[in-house]
């Protein structure tokens, strides 16, 4: 019975792969979809002037993403980024840019100064980018296509053996920039300015109750109640 089942999953499964339309194959359609919206997502993070829409813009970008690695049936991926980038990272940033209260007209001053040295070198940029990741590199001639799964592989597994064995110095590599920028950014948080205040817990503990309350001694003003009827008269 459980074979029939996956049998039926199977050929089900096939039957939408091998679906075309306009001679082309559903998961090509579905590619080009995600691929379009994910650039224009790209593109409206960065050209968008309002951070809050340009952080949503992003959790936009990050979905298709995860949508483009689901085709490429990397689960574990396609959920990590889900989780991690737009449940934790961009909710954290969103909540930080609207509490921020940022003055967009200070971040705009001097932008079309730098511009002659910003478009040199987003193009050398572009270029190497096309250079490493084109048809050379990375064509259909080039890259294999990759071999047919069985139903019970796990791609989180083999990606766990891959990342601890023939990645395991780059990974460490990584984590020790992590732990870095977190000690950086810790530092820079914690030093000394003077707009903000702090307490001492060792002074707190030594302060005495003399230190705390003064008692003065003051004589008694008496209020005369006949004054404020002569000022009423006087009116």
């Amino acid at each position: 019975m459980i074979d029939f089942v996956e049998a039926n999953k199977s050929a089900s499964t096939s039957k939408i792969k091998n679906m075309t339309f306009f001679s082309l194959h559903f998961q090509d359609i579905v590619f080009y979809t995600l691929a379009i919206i994910l650039l224009i997502a790209g593109l409206r993070v960065i050209t968008t002037r309002n951070p809050v829409y340009a952080a949503l813009y992003l959790v936009l970008a990050f979905f298709t993403a995860a949508g483009i690695w689901l085709l490429l049936e990397a689960e574990f991926l396609a959920i990590a980024l889900v989780l991690v980038y737009v449940g934790a990272v961009m909710v954290l940033f969103l909540f930080v840019v609207m509490m921020l209260d940022i003055n967009l007209d200070k971040l705009r001053e001097g932008f079309w100064k730098a511009l002659p040295v910003a478009l040199p070198v987003g193009g050398l940029m572009a270029v190497e980018m096309v250079m490493i990741v084109g048809v050379r590199n990375f064509g259909a001639d080039v890259v294999a296509t990759p071999a047919a799964r069985p139903a019970d592989y796990s791609n989180t597994a083999e990606l766990g053996r891959v990342l601890y064995t023939d990645y395991l110095l780059p990974f460490e590599l990584a984590s020790v920039v992590l732990l870095v920028a977190i000690v950086a950014a810790i530092a820079l948080t914690l030093r000394d300015r003077k707009d903000s205040k702090s307490m001492d817990p060792a002074k707190q503990v030594l302060v005495k109750k003399a230190d705390r309350l003064r008692i003065v001694k003051m004589d008694a003003v008496v209020e005369d109640a006949e004054a404020p009827a002569a000022a009423e008269e006087a009116k």
